[in-house]
Parts: structure tokens; C-alpha cells; sequence
């Protein structure tokens, strides 16, 4: 397995995983709701002072908030607490099948492992096993390594994906799971589906390996993707959490200058964990991430807009649209001379230019109605944008490497990876 790239791993569980702890202990991933307080205030109540993911991660709309340093501190203190008094138990080299039923009931499959960082980068252009999907923007990475680099546990929200066409790596599963020793099955809070994990045996990890290796070989590459197949196989392309295990890279190559090539190659930090999922899964669908901007003028906002590409409010052949939100109302804009292949790159770039030059702040949001309640405010404006079809994303970061950041979400918030699995990063 050695060339493979994804691994079983150490993984800790909580010991108690009854259904209604682990509804507590298990919080989605911490990019979500950033501009939905409320929604995080539930999640509070809803834990109180039980074991829980959220004591161990820091969810992003805290991170521009006084007192992030002490959350930081604290999310240690608490990681290092959940080790001593025994509320994990460990399950050494192990992969974990998940079913997770989303809120509309379909069904999403997933492997549980460890990926090599060593195979993974997220420049543009890389040729790695594994490579990231979207632009990472660089800011956003260094307050995460102050959660990581000390942290004694990792916790993963990292979505893998393989186009496994054949359905050759995680769909045998579902036929053995009931050979499995299943090792949870509760509802999600706040109404996001229900969750199960199942402890792949032996003869399963066996056979998913060997349909791996198959999936990873040269040949096989090239006639997936025919001309499309440019240089080194690209046998993993990152669908979620792109930043967190940019951080992970990041935290690792710093330590690893520290390391001889020898305790590099067995330094549990090498690895992230990370959930593996087919671009095939039926339930799997690439939503569109809207922009809202808040602290503009909209009439200034469309003349700069006006004045950088040329608009119509007409549909035009080869145009680009998005939809634009401001307290005046929401129109279709169609862009006829755009600067990226995509709506939202053509968007994007203009957006980082003109809130560098005139100020104001973005947050990228999952789901329409949010876009329209904070757009629809006085000084702020929402993007609608259309979304991409899944089928182009492998031998779009083949040729063209990574994607416009923020182009492309896995689902609704409330369909998103929750923490629940953890594993330990410090010798």
C-alpha cells in the first residue's frame, strides 16, 4: 500500500457511543454557518457540558472575535483532558465505512483513513496522487495551524474523492456491511440525517485495497480521461476541507525540518484523516457557494462592475450570469466578455480587486435564502451563482489545475461532514 497514498489509521472514538451522546458529540465542520450566529448558539445548548467536537474545534465565525487565543488554548486543554480520563477508545489500523442519510434520505457512502501528506499539495499546476480542487487562499491558513500545531488530536472534515466509475472501491461494502462490527448509528443535531460507521474486517480492507491500486494504475488513467490525461495520475482530488488539510501540509513541513527521513516516514503527522467518497455516489451533488459582501455601496459597486467587463441585462451567446441581490432588489447580470471559464471566477476576481481597493468583507455562503436575507440589507450584496456539473471536475484539474476558490460545495451545510472521528498527531 505503499504508493497508495490512503491508509487505515489509528482512529479514537468516543467510549460512550450511545445515540444520544454521540448526537452531542458530534458538530459540523467548523467553515459552516460563519454568518449565522444563532445556528452556533443552538449547537451550544444543544451540548451543554457533555463530551463533544465542539470543545475541540473552533468554528470560523469566532475567528475575527476577541479571545480567539484562549479558545485556542482551551480547545488544547480540552483535547489533552478527553486522552487522560479515558473518553476515547482507540482502534488501531483501522478504515471506517459510513453511511450517512442526508436530510432528503438519500444515502451517502464514505471510507474512513488517513491520507499521506507526502502525496499531497495544493499549488496550482501540481502533479501529486493527490491535489486540491479549488484556489487555497494562503490567510486563511495560518489560524488554523495555531489550532493544529499543538494540538495533541486532529479532527477531520476533509472529503476525498475518487471517480471510481466502476464502482470498484466502496460500493462492495454495502453488501458486507453485516459481517461488520457496527460501531455507531444516531441522528445528527439540528436535523442533518443520521450517521453510521461500521469497522471494515480484514478481507474487505483487502479487497478495497486491491480495487485502489487498480483505480491508481497509469493505464487506467489515461483511458479515463483520454487526451484529457496529462502527466502523473491524479487518484484523489480534495471535494472538502481543502483549507484544514492545507493546514495539515503546512503544520507537517514545518515540523518535518526538525525530522530524520526515518521518523519522517513514521511521524504520525505525516498523515491527515479524511473521509473517501466516489464522484459517482448518487447522492453526491456540487451546490454553488454564493458570495454576499457586506460594507458596500451597490450603486458604486455596479459602475465599477460596469466599467471592468461589459454587461447586458439580456441573455447573450457566450455570456456568464449571476444574479445580484441589494436592498433595491435582485436582477439576472450577464457578463459577455468574461476572465474565466466560469461564472464565478469571472465574479471572484473582480470581487478581490475592488474589496482590496475600496474595502469591505466577503463570506462565502451555502444556500440561496441566506444569500437573499443578508444581501436584501442596507450596505451589503449577495451573488447568486450558477453551480458546475461533478462530471467536469477531475479533467478540469487535470488540465486546467485548481478551480476558482469557494467554486463548488458538496450539498447543504446541514449535509456537510461532521467531526466525529479523531486520531492522534504527537509522539
Amino acid at each position: 500500500m505503499k504508493n497508495l497514498g490512503f491508509y487505515p489509521a489509528n482512529l479514537l472514538l468516543p467510549a460512550n457511543r450511545e445515540p444520544a451522546a454521540m448526537t452531542k458529540w458530534s458538530v459540523v465542520a467548523c467553515d459552516q454557518y460563519t454568518s449565522e450566529p444563532d445556528y452556533w448558539q443552538q449547537t451550544e445548548a444543544l451540548v451543554g457540558d457533555a463530551p463533544s467536537t465542539l470543545r475541540l474545534t473552533l468554528p470560523e465565525i469566532f475567528l475575527e472575535q476577541p479571545g480567539v487565543e484562549q479558545r485556542i488554548g482551551q480547545i488544547h486543554r480540552e483535547m489533552g483532558r478527553y486522552l487522560t480520563e479515558g473518553l476515547l477508545e482507540e482502534f488501531p489500523a483501522s478504515f471506517l465505512y459510513l453511511e450517512r442519510t442526508l436530510r432528503n434520505g438519500t444515502v451517502r457512502r464514505g471510507l474512513m483513513g488517513m491520507v499521506d501528506l507526502e502525496q499531497y499539495s495544493f499549488t496550482p499546476g501540481s502533479s501529486t496522487l493527490v491535489r486540491a480542487t479549488e484556489g487555497t487562499v494562503l490567510e486563511r491558513i495560518p489560524p488554523r495551524v495555531k489550532v493544529r500545531e499543538n494540538a495533541p488530536l486532529e479532527l477531520p472534515h476533509v472529503m476525498l474523492l475518487i471517480d471510481d466509475r466502476e464502482q470498484t472501491v466502496i460500493e462492495p461494502l454495502i453488501a458486507q456491511k453485516g459481517r461488520f462490527r457496527q460501531l455507531y448509528s444516531f441522528p445528527l443535531m439540528q436535523e442533518s440525517g443520521f450517521l453510521s460507521g461500521y469497522l471494515v474486517d480484514k478481507a474487505a480492507a483487502e479487497q478495497l485495497t486491491a480495487a485502489l491500486e487498480a483505480l491508481a494504475d497509469p493505464e487506467a488513467f489515461r483511458k479515463r480521461y483520454g487526451a484529457s490525461a496529462r502527466g502523473n495520475v491524479l487518484l484523489y482530488a480534495v471535494g472538502d476541507g481543502n483549507h484544514s488539510l492545507a493546514t495539515a501540509k503546512a503544520c507537517y513541513e514545518k515540523l518535518k525540518q526538525t525530522l530524520s527521513p526515518e521518523q519522517a516516514l513514521c511521524h504520525p503527522a505525516r498523515y491527515a484523516l479524511a473521509e473517501l467518497v466516489n464522484l459517482q455516489d448518487d447522492s453526491l451533488c456540487f451546490e454553488p457557494i454564493h458570495r454576499v459582501v457586506f460594507g458596500v455601496n451597490a450603486a458604486h459597486f455596479m459602475e465599477k462592475l460596469a466599467a471592468c467587463y461589459s454587461l447586458s441585462d439580456e441573455a447573450q451567446p457566450g455570456a456568464q450570469c449571476f444574479e445580484v441581490i441589494c436592498q433595491e432588489g435582485r436582477k439576472p447580470v450577464w457578463v459577455t466578455n468574461p476572465s474565466s471559464n466560469l461564472a464565478v471566477g469571472t465574479l471572484q476576481s473582480f470581487l478581490d480587486q475592488y474589496l482590496e481597493e475600496f474595502g469591505g468583507r466577503a463570506d462565502y455562503i451555502h444556500g440561496e435564502p441566506v444569500v437573499e436575507q443578508l444581501g436584501s440589507q442596507p450596505g451589503n450584496m449577495g451573488f447568486l451563482l450558477p453551480g458546475m456539473e461533478k462530471s467536469q471536475l477531475f479533467e478540469t484539474v487535470i488540465v486546467d489545475g485548481v478551480l476558482p476558490r469557494k467554486t463548488f460545495s458538496m450539498g447543504h451545510a446541514w449535509d456537510k461532514r461532521f467531526y466525529l472521528e479523531c486520531r492522534a498527531i504527537q509522539k
